[in-house]
């Protein structure tokens, strides 16, 4: 029923995109929502333990902004992360293993849902406050300027992605974090995922100025308003953000409209949103709206279509099975990892 009414997407942006970009979009977006749907499964079986916050309508943000970022730039994620980092680069099985609190997980089952790390994938960290990722994502880019201006390095300049929700623009680091980043020229991307809502907050009820891209005006850098629910529009509007930071020109702010099909968290039942709102969000499903594209511009065919889910579901199967079989942390090591070491 609902693929007779998803809203199409921009066809201006038909001309940047080819069916390879296309396809790595799509399969990305489709592994971070069969990982979701996972990850709610395992959590209801008792598997995961703590607070999990899915991404589930959101993906269009993550893949439409990190596919273009190189493997040298940053990101910086939030408390709803998992879906960050597999678009990152970071193995779904050992992102798996870490929301089993396994030793084989990419913070060692010492962070578990909201605090997803790897520093082979300059991936920064869930964190589970909000804006605490933001002065993080300030750090990682002023060091790509002192790179460039004071080590001397001939690399290109890296850029840092830093993602946030619209309750986190309410924050004072927020705002102290955009004024040091426009002063120093700081090559770096804030990314707010405003999905309407701040846990049980509704956006409108709790700012007076609900467009947050506007905020940007009052410290001098671009703010971009983009529907986030639109892969191709979000990813025109990133490969712009990035490019300028990348040229050393500073931030940008890009506001992306998008909606979690889920509760704030998996513990959250989820009766605040309206029936009629949430079913609203559902018919502009980021991932349906692509496929759509694809076949009605003969990008694909549903066989190459069926080949990629059957793809990604042994992906999900196999990190599934790897987490499982993985081995508990050692007691003996309980303050490891606390320190640097050699």
């Amino acid at each position: 029923m609902l693929d007779k009414i998803i809203l199409p997407l921009t066809s201006v942006q038909s001309s940047h995109v080819n069916k390879e970009i296309l396809i790595q979009l799509y399969e990305d977006m489709l592994l971070g929502r069969k990982f979701e749907d996972m990850c709610a499964q395992m959590y209801y079986r008792g598997k995961m333990f703590g607070f999990v916050h899915l991404y589930n309508g959101q993906e269009a943000v993550s893949s439409g902004v990190i596919k273009l970022l190189n493997n040298s730039d940053y990101v910086c994620s939030t408390y709803r992360d998992h879906v960050h980092a597999l678009s990152k680069g970071i193995p779904s099985n050992l992102i798996m293993a870490e929301l089993f609190g396994k030793e084989t997980g990419c913070s060692h089952g010492r962070g578990g849902s909201m605090h997803i790390f790897s520093a082979d994938h300059n991936f920064l960290g869930g964190f589970a406050f909000i804006a605490e990722g933001i002065p993080v994502a300030i750090g990682s880019a002023f060091q790509s300027v002192y790179k460039k201006q004071v080590l001397l390095s001939k690399d290109i300049l890296n850029v840092t992605a830093c993602f946030f929700g619209d309750g986190t623009t309410n924050n004072g680091q927020f705002y102290e974090c955009l004024n040091m980043a426009v002063l120093w020229k700081l090559p770096v991307i804030f990314v707010v995922e405003n999905n309407q809502w701040a846990i049980g907050m509704a956006h409108h009820r709790s700012t007076s100025s609900p467009e947050i891209h506007k905020k940007a005006e009052a410290f001098g850098l671009p703010g971009i308003e983009v529907d986030g629910m639109d892969v191709l529009a979000v990813r025109s509007a990133a490969q712009e953000a990035i490019d300028r930071a990348r040229a050393g020109e500073g931030p940008t702010l890009i506001e992306a409209l998008t909606y979690r099909f889920r509760g704030h968290s998996l513990a959250d039942p989820d009766e605040l949103r309206s029936r009629e709102e949430k079913n609203i969000w559902l018919t502009r499903d980021p991932i349906k709206r692509l496929k759509k594209y694809m076949l009605d511009n003969l990008f694909v065919i549903s066989d190459e279509l069926e080949a990629i889910d059957a793809k990604v579901q042994a992906n999900i199967d196999n990190a599934i099975s790897f987490a499982l079989s993985s081995p508990e942390p050692d007691i003996k090591d309980l303050k490891r990892y606390l320190f640097a070491e050699d």
